[in-house]
Order: C-alpha cells, then sequence, then structure tokens
C-alpha cells in the first residue's frame, strides 16, 4: 500500500495550485495528485484565462487581489512566462442610468480595495490609454462619462455608448503556461501523478484513513489521513464518497472563437462586455418565423446583459473569443456530462449579440465564419463564493465551486486551503469561504437576498 500525507482528487487548476503550495511552500513532499484523464484538461483548459478584481463582494475582492499579487509575482520571476497582461476589462452601456449605477458601484469597489475611481467627463481629461507592458498599467477604475473622449479612445463601440467603466487591474494569461509551470515544480519537489478515479475514501471513527483508486491496471490503496476534494465539475459527486452533501451545482459555459478578418475587435482591446439587455437585430420576415415557433420565440425577446469578447494569440493572430451566458440556469444541476453538449447556434447568437457592442461584427453575420466552439461547466454555490476549507470529517477537505473565476483565483484558494491543512494562520477572509458557513441561519437568510454574484 502507498502512503501519502495528502491525497488530491483532481489535477485541474486548483489541485495542481495545492499540491504546489504544500510541497513547495510548506515542504510536504509526500503529496499525491489523483487525475483520471490528462492534468488541466478537463476544465482548466476551456478558461477564457481572464482575472480581475473588480467583484461586489469584500472577501471575493480580498481574495482576488491576493491571487493576482502572486500571479504577478510569477509573472516577474518568471520573464512572464505566462504572458500575463493588464488591459483591463472594458464595460459599456448606451442607459445613462445604468451609467449612474456604475458610478456608484465603483465608489464601493475603490473603498473594497479594487484601486482609486477616477472620472473623465470632458475631452480634456488625462484618461490614461491601455498598456502593453502590465507593470506600466495603472490599477483602479476609470469611468468615461464624456462621449468624445469615449470615441477617441474606443472608436470600434457602438455609437450609442454614452458611458465606458475600464476596471484595470484585470486582464488575462495563459493558464496552461500557470499550470505546467506549477505542475513541473511540484512534481521536482516530490508530489506523485497517479492516473486513475477515487472510488472510495476509507474512514475509521469519523477519520479519513485511506483512499482506493481505480486505475487502468487495477485497483489501488493509498494510506493517508488527508483528502481534498478538488474534483472540480465532479464536486458533488466526490463529496458523495464522504456522506456529504455540498450545496453546489453545475452551469455549462460555451465560447466560440473566430478569426475576426476585418479586424473588428481591435488587437490591443481589453475584455470588451455590453453591459445592458441585448434585443438581437433580426430582419421582419427572421423575427416573424422565430416568434412563430415556441422552441425560438424566446430570440425575439430581450436577452441578458453581458456579451463580451476579447482578441486571443499574438503576433499576426486574428482569432477573436466571444461569450455570453443567455439561457437560465438549473439551481439544482449537478451532474457533468462529457463530452459537452455543445450547441451548434451559439455562435451566431453570440455573435448577433456582440454586434450590439461592436456594430462592425455585423458584417459576419449574412455569412458566418467558421467557428471554433468549446466550453466548461461552471461549479457554483448559491452565493457564488467557493468552498475552501475543512469538511464535516476529520482530515477531509474541499477546494471548489471556483464557477467562473477558477484560474483566477486558483493561487490564492490553494493558499488558503494549505493553510487550514497545516494549521498556519489564516486570512482575514477565510470564514467567507469555509463550507460550515451554511450552517449559521444568519447566512442562509443573507443568501436568500444577496443580490449581485460578480458572475460573468
Amino acid at each position: 500500500m502507498m502512503h501519502a500525507d495528502v491525497v488530491i482528487c483532481g489535477a485541474g487548476i486548483a489541485g495542481i495550485a495545492l499540491a504546489h503550495e504544500l510541497a513547495i511552500v510548506h515542504g510536504w513532499h509526500n503529496v499525491v495528485l489523483i487525475e483520471a484523464g490528462a492534468p488541466l484538461t478537463l476544465t482548466s483548459d476551456k478558461s477564457t484565462e481572464c482575472y480581475r478584481n473588480w467583484w461586489p463582494d469584500d472577501a471575493m475582492m480580498a481574495l482576488m487581489n491576493r491571487s493576482i499579487d502572486r500571479l504577478e509575482e510569477i509573472a516577474l520571476t518568471s520573464r512572464n512566462r505566462i504572458r500575463l497582461n493588464r488591459r483591463g476589462y472594458l464595460y459599456a452601456t448606451a442607459d445613462p442610468q445604468r451609467a449612474t449605477q456604475w458610478r456608484v458601484q465603483a465608489e464601493r469597489a475603490a473603498q473594497r480595495g479594487a484601486g482609486p475611481l477616477r472620472i473623465h467627463q470632458s475631452t480634456q481629461s488625462a484618461y490614461q490609454p491601455i498598456s502593453h507592458d502590465w507593470r506600466e498599467a495603472p490599477d483602479g477604475i476609470d469611468l468615461l462619462l464624456d462621449p468624445s473622449l469615449i470615441r477617441r479612445h474606443f472608436p470600434s463601440l457602438n455609437p450609442a455608448t454614452v458611458a465606458v467603466l475600464h476596471t484595470r487591474r484585470c486582464g488575462w494569461f495563459s493558464a496552461q503556461q500557470l499550470g505546467a509551470m506549477l505542475l513541473e515544480d511540484a512534481r521536482s519537489a516530490g508530489v506523485q501523478l497517479v492516473h486513475g478515479r477515487v472510488s472510495a475514501v476509507a474512514q475509521r471513527g469519523r477519520r479519513v484513513t485511506a483512499v482506493t483508486v481505480a486505475t487502468p491496471g487495477g485497483s489501488e490503496q493509498i494510506a493517508t489521513p488527508c483528502f481534498v476534494n478538488a474534483a472540480g465539475p465532479h464536486l458533488a459527486t466526490v463529496s458523495e464518497l464522504l456522506g456529504l452533501d455540498l450545496p453546489v451545482h453545475n452551469q455549462l459555459h460555451l465560447k466560440a472563437a473566430f478569426a475576426d478578418t476585418l479586424g473588428v475587435v481591435p488587437r490591443t482591446a481589453p475584455l470588451l462586455i455590453w453591459g445592458d439587455p441585448v434585443e438581437l437585430a433580426w430582419s421582419e420576415e427572421e423575427r416573424a418565423e422565430l416568434g412563430a415557433d415556441p422552441k425560438t420565440a424566446w430570440l425575439t425577446a430581450p436577452l441578458p446583459a453581458g456579451v463580451h469578447c476579447r482578441p486571443e494569440g499574438e503576433g499576426s493572430s486574428q482569432q477573436v473569443l466571444v461569450l455570453w451566458d443567455y439561457h437560465p440556469h438549473d439551481p439544482t444541476a449537478r451532474t457533468a456530462h462529457f463530452p459537452l453538449p455543445l450547441d451548434d447556434t451559439f455562435f451566431e447568437i453570440a455573435l448577433r449579440g456582440m454586434a450590439t457592442m461592436l456594430p462592425g461584427l455585423q458584417a459576419y453575420v449574412e455569412r458566418l465564419p467558421r467557428a471554433y466552439l468549446d466550453g466548461g461547466y461552471y461549479t457554483c454555490t448559491p452565493e457564488n463564493r467557493p468552498l475552501i476549507g475543512p469538511l464535516p470529517l476529520d482530515g477531509a477537505f474541499v477546494i471548489g465551486a471556483l464557477a467562473g473565476y477558477g484560474i483566477m483565483a486558483a493561487l490564492a484558494a490553494a493558499e488558503l486551503l494549505a493553510a487550514h491543512i497545516t494549521g498556519s494562520p489564516l486570512p482575514s477572509y477565510a470564514a467567507a469561504f469555509h463550507p460550515a458557513r451554511y450552517d449559521d441561519p444568519a447566512y442562509q437568510a443573507q443568501i436568500a437576498t444577496w443580490g449581485e454574484t460578480g458572475q460573468l
């Protein structure tokens, strides 16, 4: 029988980051990672690879700021092998009332730690454009309220745009490079990767004692006092092996990539997000045909805000990623289906939605370019905070429900769980992500009126 100080179920970005934290920072070299497929391939490689410190929640803001601190450290020490940028997230609106709401939200975000708020109300305002070097880019928030200033810096936006909110300590990086670096370092420090599926977790007196793994060569057992559920979209299934029921559900999110041969999306653009509900621009004949069929009538109604895109790749790349979460989700859906159930209509709908923000994209609608479609599952809690901490079984821990922010949060989440496991001092935000928070009736009541969750 193998022996391990800790067994981690799942070699996605969260599991790998935790193995790295335990081995490199805390010196726990007898760590075992269990993964049924190849590392970083279930959902971690389906990410949009973005990061942000723009959150409506104090605890999430603190967690993300800490994670971004660590991302920036890696970018500096690795000569930016992870290709980190700080282009920001650019939210745009044609609704003056929304612009007023954004000002209030930005003031609150600045108080939470997003950085200073700068309001630009004239063409003479000193707005700093996007920098190619993330170290020279500002943090904080820029709110542009002058239409002429907006058109000068962002001429491809809908002419009806009345305000843009540019959150600056945001951008994207290579998640695959980050994951590969962490795994390389962890394995060089003694972390073992076992290919297989966790089939049982043995316990004695409500304490973890061993983990059974189904491998291609047969069943193996690993004696361990510590088991971590880092199973991503299989979080609920693995928790059942412990006799536990975690409050999570899975949401399928898709994205499309296509070649922007017309150059509608500037190659230096930030992540571009339309902040208003969208009514797709159908012809009269199309609208009548869609509306007559109950299965497609929903396409003629206003769809949710949040359609977004960004340029992908460097050099001569023309690729653009387009994403839009326009379908409602079932809060009871816990099963993750692989291969993913892809929707062939997604690209056209998302492209039409994105054309509301970038009218130049309308040129592609009549003859759709070829698009590559993929996606992954967001595993979410009811209030969209992650689960990071000990479970009600001695020696059992969880790091998961990282929804659509797993790549950006992984480093701080792993640091937090490693502190729980090793008995190190905990940061101030630890209680906000502890699984035991759901045992508090006051917290349950708070969830019922939660409001904004920060989901994009």
